[in-house]
């Protein structure tokens, strides 16, 4: 029998969490070990399994709480939009901004690491996590496509477009002259203005269809 009460095991596995979140994100998972985690911590390896079955699962966890906070932002950040242009627009700049600022949302939306390990996770192991994998914040591509505005009707091409142009801009660090280069907050706002406009028909402000016009 554990010897923690209720409260320890919160405590604990929410201490987990966040050591796991800032090893991953220095280290990454493959040079990250468990016995980094637990000494963080301040627990034996043998507690640790208590919580998962590896640093595999844990960093699942840490995964999807950041996708749940990436998820978090944009709902923020696109609640004030009047269209779904301008939706589309603070997705896109919250997007950018966020992968570009933490390297584990990086991970999540460019590399897709989150799906890719749950896929490899055993069916006993999926089980076990209490996270959902769904959810990526891209979930108005689906109001989008039903607009007559909107250029394009197949969501899963949309998000791989997005996804697409998010890794272009991260590969652009390591590619660029520094310094012959223009602020890059000034290239992504053109980059992201260039392709929302390609996304909503020329002479509509992407209004939802049916609305009555202003």
């Amino acid at each position: 029998m554990s010897r923690f009460s209720e409260d320890d095991r919160r405590r604990i596995q929410a201490e987990l969490i966040e050591a796991g979140t800032e090893l991953f994100t220095k280290f990454g998972l493959e040079r990250t070990r468990i016995k980094d985690i637990t000494e963080e911590v301040g627990i034996g390896t043998s507690t640790f399994y208590q919580y998962y079955d590896s640093k595999e699962m844990l960093y699942v966890e840490v995964l999807a709480n950041k996708r749940e906070q990436l998820v978090e932002r944009v709902d923020a950040a696109v609640a004030d939009a009047a269209t779904p242009r301008e939706e589309a627009r603070m997705m896109l700049q919250t997007m950018f901004s966020e992968v570009q600022d933490d390297p584990l949302i990086s991970r999540l939306v460019v590399g897709n690491e989150l799906q890719t390990l749950t896929d490899q996770l055993s069916a006993d192991e999926r089980e076990q996590l209490t996270a959902e994998t769904a959810d990526d914040g891209l979930g108005y591509v689906e109001e989008w496509v039903q607009l007559d505005t909107f250029r394009f009707n197949d969501p899963a091409l949309v998000r791989d477009m997005f996804t697409s142009l998010i890794f272009t801009t991260r590969s652009k660090e390591v590619v660029a002259d520094t310094s012959e280069s223009i602020d890059p907050t000034i290239a992504d706002a053109a980059l992201i203005e260039t392709v929302v406009d390609g996304l909503f028909s020329s002479g509509g402000n992407g209004d939802r269809r049916g609305a009555d016009p202003e």
